[in-house]
């Protein structure tokens, strides 16, 4: 009877030990990390390690920062240091150093290790992650197959098994400048149109009001080439583009005048000859000239002119 009372007794002395170590033992959380690319280093390559401040969305405060030195065969750990980015969270940045070449391509893995942190938060565990190293020299082509991470970080034999990762996703970009760009541009180019076509309306108006023959053709639009509106407009252009009365024996004033209107010295000749006929002899011969034409070819030859 003593014997199994003893017995049971140091039984329950264990599991009050195994409970009591049980409860003194930190939890552990997976910690969220932003792990260096995994390929392409050599001797002497930098490569940083970041870990989010953060234990089941609460931040957590950093108890002891991990150790500098030598890590493994491989790395050396060379700073540690919290930095916080725009958007508030912090973060733990660790950078290591390569010290070590190998002799042919293969996959080393950056240690895995725990991070303290002030109670009541739980110990952020940093899992293990694999990277590909290379030597500095190219290996003999008589030299063992290299090893290269595999997509999923494993090695595998090279070249022929090389299972190739997938493409970067291209960067976006941000559109909305570019659109407010082309709002503006495209609102200065409508309002300079406008302000050309505005320009350009102005500047006919003005010919029309300025220039003797423009003013004649509008004047004689709506008449017929037998009223005497339309021959006495047609006078009154060619006085304003002398300067003066112009009668038959004026014309070669106003050829030395305007000598852009000779092209059409026989029509205009013509014009004056029919038109004293008209008004001061028998009336019109059976077939006068016709006003609305000439006016229109004077128009062109002035509109040349100004040019």
């Amino acid at each position: 009877m003593i014997g199994r009372s003893l017995r049971a007794f140091a039984v329950a002395c264990v599991l009050t030990a195994s409970t009591s170590m049980a409860s003194e033992q930190p939890e552990l959380a997976a910690a969220i990390v932003e792990q260096p690319r995994p390929f392409g280093y050599v001797v002497g390559d930098l490569l940083t390690q970041r870990v989010l401040l953060e234990a089941a969305g609460r931040r957590v405060e950093v108890a002891q920062l991990p150790a500098l030195g030598r890590v493994g065969i491989w790395f050396e750990r060379r700073s540690a240091r919290t930095e916080s980015r725009p958007d508030g969270r912090r973060w733990l940045s660790i950078e290591y150093q390569v010290i070590n070449a190998p002799q042919a391509l293969r996959t080393i893995r950056l240690p895995a290790w725990e991070l303290k942190t002030k109670s009541p938060a739980p110990l952020l565990r940093v899992a293990e992650w694999p990277i590909s190293v290379g030597p500095l020299t190219r290996a003999s082509p008589d030299s063992a197959p290299a090893e290269t991470p595999s997509s999923g970080g494993e090695a595998v034999a090279a070249p022929e098994h090389v299972i190739l990762r997938p493409d970067r996703d291209a960067p976006l970009v941000p559109t909305a400048p570019i659109r407010q760009s082309e709002m503006l541009w495209s609102s200065a180019l409508g309002v300079t149109l406008i302000a050309w076509l505005a320009w350009l309306l102005w500047r006919n108006q003005a010919e029309v009001a300025r220039m003797p023959f423009a003013r004649a053709v509008r004047e004689i639009r709506h008449t017929d080439d037998r009223a005497p509106e339309a021959w006495q407009a047609l006078h009154r252009a060619f006085d304003r583009t002398a300067g003066r009365v112009v009668q038959p024996q004026s014309l070669p004033f106003l050829f030395t005048h305007a000598p852009y209107l000779a092209p059409l010295r026989a029509p205009i000749e013509a014009f004056y000859a029919q038109s004293s006929e008209r008004f001061f002899g028998s009336g019109l011969p059976a077939e006068p000239i016709s006003i609305h034409a000439l006016c229109r070819d004077l128009r062109r030859l002035e509109k040349r002119n100004a040019r």
